[in-house]
């Protein structure tokens, strides 16, 4: 009998999420919605430095202890998405510092987030629910984009950010790398935003941001000068 019409089954892949915070409990709904559709993931459960949460469970999951599961397992796929606003620049060297082959690192992508051509997504990433990539757009690896987020046209957003929930970046913007921008902020179009910087909470950025800059306010203001 011949199997040519006969379909593969998907290879279930094994993962883990690093560390035990908002970001990870938000992923592991989103690896639930993805395998709502196909099977795809088996989430293992969440891996974290401080020993105060290792034992501690969500839904389904629990943490499993620290970063020596990476070893024990390593045939397991890893999701890193450390970094609150007070801890944003952290980012990069933390998730350096788990010594692991860029292979090991996935994206999870929420099956309502819309990608359009030409649109780009780096390793590591996580876009959540109703997230909108226009068109050209080229998100780097390590970034997190919480739900109903539109990033417009011809725009790029560097490796290691934090994007808030319903930002709207308009068309041509540039973000730099490890910057944070707080839910309902909004970039003007072709506007330029340093790295390391900060854009607070509903914040309105018409003018290009400085380097390691602190933003807040309509129209966004220097809050705190760089460093």
């Amino acid at each position: 009998m011949s199997n040519y019409n006969k379909q593969t089954p998907p290879t279930i892949k094994k993962l883990l999420l690093f560390p035990f915070n908002g970001n990870a409990r938000e992923a592991a709904s989103v690896v639930e919605a993805i395998n709502r559709q196909q099977e795809t993931w088996q989430l293992l459960g969440f891996i974290d430095d401080d020993p105060k949460k290792q034992g501690l469970r969500f839904g389904d999951y629990s943490v499993l202890g620290g970063r020596e599961h990476l070893e024990r397992d390593k045939d397991t796929f890893v999701l890193a998405v450390p970094g609150r606003p007070e801890t944003f620049r952290q980012r990069q060297a933390l998730i350096a510092s788990l010594n692991m082959a860029p292979e090991r690192f996935v994206s999870i992508i929420h099956p309502t987030a819309s990608i359009g051509i030409d649109c780009t997504v780096g390793g590591n990433t996580l876009l959540m629910a109703n997230v909108v990539l226009t068109a050209n757009v080229s998100v780097g690896q390590s970034v997190v984009i919480l739900p109903n987020t539109v990033i417009a046209h011809d725009s790029t957003l560097g490796d290691y950010c934090l994007v808030g929930a319903s930002v709207s970046v308009s068309g041509g913007v540039t973000v730099g790398k490890n910057c944070y921008l707080g839910s309902g902020a909004r970039i003007i179009q072709e506007a330029s935003i340093g790295e390391r910087s900060l854009i607070g909470l509903g914040a309105v950025v018409i003018n290009n941001v400085a380097a390691g800059s602190v933003m807040a306010g309509n129209p966004a203001r220097i809050i705190r000068e760089s460093r």
